[in-house]
Formats: C-alpha cells, structure tokens, sequence
C-alpha cells in the first residue's frame, strides 16, 4: 500500500540538513508530501528515580526541589530545541519546492517510533551518521542499522552533503531484495531520467549473465537503457570503487551519485547487511544509500 509520503528523521547532527535536501529532492521527484520526525531520547526525559533516600541531614527538601526544578528546565530546553530543529527541517524543505511538510516531536526510542510510525510513509530518510557521532568517519550512526533491519519499507541513508543525482549504481546479485530493488527503480518516478548502471561483483557466470539481462529488461520495460557490468573482486571493494568521485564523467567506472542495494541477498552482497561489513559497506561509499528489504 502507498501512502504518497516520505518520513524524514532528523536530529542535532550535521547530517540533518543533508537529509531534509535529500528529502525533498525525493518528494518532488515522487509528488510525495514529507513528515519530519525528531524523536527525544529516553534521556531527555526528566528522572523518574527516587533521590530522596540518597539524600540526608537538613538539606533533602531543598535539594531535591532543585532537582525537580532541573529536570524539569532540562525537557523544557530538549523541547525547544527539538521545535528549532524541526522548524528550521520545514524551511528547508518547503525552500526546494511546493511541497507538504508536517513535524512531529516524539519521545522514547527512535527505532520502536519508526516501526509504529512505518507504515504512513513509502520511504525512510536518515542521515549516515547520528548527532552522537559527530563526523568521525569511524563512527555511524548508532540506530541506523537497526532501523534497516526493523523497517520494511526502503530506507534512504543521506550522506554529509546533498548534491544533485544524476546517475544511480544498482548492486546486484540475483536475490530477491536486489530483484526488488530493481523493480522499484523501474517503477517509481524518483528514477525517470535517471542514467541506471547494474554491476554484479564476482566471477561471471552464464547463469549470472541472464539473471543480469533479465534484470536489465525489468529496467527497459520503465523506460531505462541500463548498462550492465561485471566486476571481479570483494562487494564492498568494487562498490565503493564505483561510487568514487570522478566527476561523473560519461563512461566512467566511478562518480555514480547513489548507491541502491537489497538489505538482504543470497550471495556475497548478503554479508553486507549482516554483521559488521554492514557500516564498512556504508562508511566507504561516499554517496547516499538506498536499502532494500
């Protein structure tokens, strides 16, 4: 079922304002509307434990008065400063376009939001790495992958700085989330104009060969002229090889603006949503990343 909108999750991190252009490029492009969400942790909420046997002499009443007081200034602030947030997402959004953009300010633990939350948007977009992390490069964010395991919808990792998609690398690999990834591009009008490149990264096979052609004809019956390429080597090796910056010049191997994988698969790109190659996969690409179920 469609629902014709895209859910943005944004937060304090560098990443948000990447997100919120990716989230309207995406919108335009669908005719989608956009919900923002911000969703306050667990520890932005004011203490609920009793402090009071912690406390002795004449100074527990006074003491645990200004606690309360700095609990409850503490969720007031985490509050503002989500509205900011979420108020600075809709400019940015509604500035790329004439598109609908609601915000909702939640509490309580980004992933279970999410999976309650799902099912009222198409697509997911999040930032590759969290406020927590900052922009070490070693770091991503922490929900990310549970959020890719828990959603079933498609979920859209923004990198750091948004730059206009032109051309789209598919990882494939026979399986039945790479099949579907390939039949939501050929679907969906995020695609339409878009230059498609098909890679399978192994040893080629004839029975690889056909899956690739058949894949290859799902794109030109959307209205695609895919390219089709076979690369020996390591998944994440050659993935990221081809997402390298080169200008995006035609004909090149490298400088493809977005990555679009199965989260599941049932070869070597499997490994990659599974275990730890799952951040390597996604840290050493340099563009967005759109995951599959």
């Amino acid at each position: 079922m469609t629902t014709d909108t895209l859910i943005a999750l944004v937060d304090g991190s560098a990443y948000s304002e990447s997100v919120c252009h990716h989230a309207a490029w995406i919108a335009a492009r669908a005719g989608w509307s956009v919900k923002v969400y911000h969703v306050l942790g667990r520890r932005d909420a004011p203490a609920t434990s009793d402090l009071s046997g912690a406390i002795r002499l004449g100074a527990r009443s006074a003491l645990l008065e200004q606690l309360s007081d700095l609990d409850a200034q503490r969720a007031k602030l985490a509050h503002e400063q989500g509205r900011a947030i979420l108020d600075d997402a809709r400019a940015i959004i509604e500035g790329a376009g004439d598109i609908v953009v609601e915000t909702r300010l939640r509490q309580g633990d980004l992933v279970e939001t999410v999976t309650a939350k799902e099912e009222s948007g198409d697509m997911i977009v999040i930032g590759k790495r969290g406020e927590a992390a900052g922009l070490a490069s070693a770091h991503l964010g922490s929900n990310l992958e549970r959020i890719v395991r828990a959603s079933h919808r498609p979920v859209f990792v923004a990198n750091r700085a948004f730059h206009e998609i032109k051309r789209v690398l598919v990882a494939f690999d026979g399986g039945a989330s790479s099949l579907r990834a390939v039949d939501y591009i050929a679907r969906s009008p995020i695609f339409a104009g878009l230059t498609v490149k098909l890679v399978f990264a192994g040893v080629e096979t004839p029975a690889v060969v056909r899956s690739l052609e058949d894949a290859a004809a799902t794109l030109r019956a959307g209205g695609f002229s895919p390219e089709t390429v076979i690369r020996p080597g390591e998944p994440e090796k050659v993935l990221a090889a081809m997402t390298a910056d080169s200008g995006g010049a035609p004909g090149s191997d490298a400088g493809h603006d977005l990555l679009v994988m199965g989260a599941y698969g049932h070869s070597r790109v499997r490994t990659l949503l599974i275990g730890s190659t799952t951040t390597e996969m996604i840290r050493s690409c340099k563009v967005p990343v759109i995951l599959m179920r």
